[in-house]
């Protein structure tokens, strides 16, 4: 059987894509204009389920145990698994300051596309779009890791939004892939003994001593860490009254190290700070760790075949770059146990605002955001597709791999 060539393909997903021009555009303001915080975004679930099932796309609503996933599969074996993933939580008070959004519209957009021309040539394979909440808080990909969601993937794509002007300067407006660094949270609960301040203080176990305390051990263990590591966290529950020594607080921590191996240690050494706050006041401590998020593995040739995507339609990226990124994503879960992009795509903010700003929240629901968005969602598709057809391309994508550790 003769397949059509990489010029007939890509002619076939631009036409494809034009014709959903204004519903793909519609999607993405649904979804922007209705920001819904981790796992609860029922909303986002069901637009995209919605406009999913309008294309005679077979859609598994609420998937994988969880209520806002979902999964979308086109294609039969044989052949290789290309999964999407689109991520459309949100962030308390400032919405879609991540640009997440974005990156569904950008998924929705590439496993369309790919589904296409799957059924219109008939190509081996298969794609499957995830719908993955929780990226901000919670790890959804973790869950669904955990769940099966990932077995069959032969490769993993999706795209993540930054302000262009990181990029514009070396004249492109984006790269293929950049290593994010591993992260957790440590919670920890202080329960002290209440007593009236000003008559019987000593009678009391004062719980915000120990938070206080804590905050001072690590702003003293701040300085003996690695330029590349990062220790920050939030009083989550503090007393409101003067007149009572206080009985129960609550702080978080959240703790960031290049890999899983070094987020670990470090993490010991903030967990004996935070015992050593219960120590020295006298109160008893509670402490919860979260799930880690890894450290992003770049597979460099998707990153290039993604990067020859992109300037097919005009748009200039490098291909990767030695960059480590300060900030986590459970992508980079993923990351450790199927080859993944996670391509950074540079969108117009004004002032060069970054993510998890007001500005960036504005941006993120441009018309010119939204172009960038779709041209990526194109080159994933083919390079989702050269995965699919190109079976020294896929070797060479799974020879530069190597499993790695999730937690």
């Amino acid at each position: 059987m003769k397949f059509p060539t990489k010029e007939e393909t890509q002619q076939a997903i631009n036409s494809y894509i034009s014709s959903l021009a204004t519903p793909l555009r519609e999607l993405n303001q649904k979804i922007h204009e209705a920001p819904e915080l981790a796992y609860e975004e029922h909303r986002a679930h069901d637009v995209i389920c919605d406009f999913l099932v309008s294309q005679g796309i077979p859609t598994t609503r609420h998937a994988y145990g969880l209520s806002t996933a979902f999964e979308a599969l086109v294609g039969k074996s044989p052949g290789r698994y290309i999964n999407f993933n689109a991520e459309y939580d949100a962030l308390p008070d400032i919405g879609h300051a991540c640009g997440h959004n974005l990156i569904a519209t950008a998924s929705v957009a590439g496993f369309v596309a790919l589904a296409f021309v799957i059924q219109k040539f008939g190509l081996p394979g298969q794609a499957q779009l995830l719908g993955t909440p929780a990226e901000e808080d919670g790890g959804g990909k973790i869950d669904l890791i955990r769940a099966g969601a990932y077995e069959k993937a032969h490769i993993s794509l999706m795209m993540h939004p930054v302000s262009e002007e990181e990029f514009t300067a070396h004249g492109v407006h984006g790269i293929g892939g950049r290593s994010s660094i591993s992260c957790y949270d440590l919670i920890a609960v202080y329960r002290g003994v209440s007593a009236h301040a000003a008559d019987s203080p000593w009678d009391g176990v004062n719980a915000l001593d120990a938070v206080v305390s804590a905050y001072n051990n690590i702003s003293m263990l701040r300085q003996q860490i690695h330029p590349t590591e990062r220790i920050h966290g939030a009083i989550l529950q503090a007393p409101t009254i003067t007149n009572a020594i206080p009985e129960l607080t609550r702080v978080k921590y959240t703790i960031r190290s290049p890999t899983v191996e070094k987020t670990r240690a470090l993490g010991t050494r903030v967990r004996k700070c935070l015992e050593a706050a219960a120590l020295a006041t006298g109160c008893k401590i509670e402490l919860e760790e979260t799930r880690l998020y890894a450290d992003l593995v770049v597979n460099a040739p998707l990153c290039k075949a993604f990067q020859e995507y992109m300037g097919d339609q005009g748009e200039q990226i490098w291909i990767s770059d030695d960059t480590l990124v300060s900030a986590s994503t459970d992508q980079g879960n993923v990351s450790q146990i199927v080859p993944a992009l996670h391509a950074i795509i540079g969108v117009p903010v004004k002032d060069g605002a970054k993510n998890h700003t007001r500005q960036f929240t504005f941006a993120a629901g441009t018309d010119k955001a939204h172009n960038r968005t779709i041209t990526a969602g194109k080159a994933m598709a083919m390079t989702g597709w050269k995965v699919l057809m190109d079976d020294g391309f896929s070797r060479e994508v799974k020879a530069v791999f190597t499993p790695g550790k999730q937690n």
